[in-house]
């Protein structure tokens, strides 16, 4: 009986000890989420910071780097009626992508800008080239930016590319497009980024006196 009791009260001592390390853990769980939430507004805060509002500087063909116009509040508007608004417009592509990278899931959108790409390209030779490097960036298993495709398009994909043509990709892209489009675009438009991009300025213009 003694041993019963003791066996009861033990049980009930490893429970109150293992009750603050469950705390624990959901305390570090909430300060890692407010972590990256603090990370990716930051990031999304500097690429607006650091965009031009009057001047748009051309790349240089060595250079790699680009300075976006920032749009006007009516402009960015746009972007929320259509997906297609948003990524025909170049500030809001590199706007969205950044979004993404913040959210740790910009292969999607690398994915896409890489297909729109190899539509492009005029060449066989490059063709087959830019699809194997496709293939091997995003496709395959363990790809360092494995985009979430099922493993029959992947097959397919796999086959075309020996011949490749413009069509490659297409059931990928459309795949993917249609993620982007019902899953993170409308937390895009949710954003506080997109949101400040949005708003007009409150400076109005005073009449100047004669």
């Amino acid at each position: 009986m003694q041993s019963a009791i003791f066996l009861a009260l033990q049980h009930n001592c490893g429970q109150m000890e293992r009750a603050p390390s469950s705390c624990q853990n959901e305390e570090k769980k909430g300060k890692m989420k407010r972590t990256i939430i603090k990370d990716w507004k930051t990031r999304l805060s500097y690429f607006l910071q650091n965009s031009s509002t009057s001047t748009k500087t051309k790349p240089s063909k060595k250079g790699k780097q680009h300075t976006y116009v920032r749009p006007s509040p009516e402009e960015a508007q746009l972007w929320s009626e259509a997906f297609d608004e948003l990524l025909a417009n170049k500030y809001g592509l590199a706007a969205f992508r950044a979004f993404l990278k913040a959210e740790f899931c910009e292969e999607n959108i690398d994915f896409w800008v890489a297909c729109e790409d190899f539509k492009k390209i005029k060449s066989p030779q490059k063709l087959t080239s830019k699809a194997k490097k496709i293939y091997s960036d995003f496709i395959e298993k363990e790809a360092p930016k494995e985009i979430n495709i099922d493993f029959q398009t992947k097959n397919t994909i796999a086959q075309n590319i020996q011949e490749a043509t413009h069509t490659c990709f297409s059931a990928a892209q459309k795949r993917v497009y249609s993620l982007m489009e019902n899953n993170a675009y409308p937390r895009f438009l949710e954003s506080e980024f997109y949101q400040e991009l949005c708003k007009k300025s409150q400076i109005t213009g005073e009449p100047q006196g004669t």
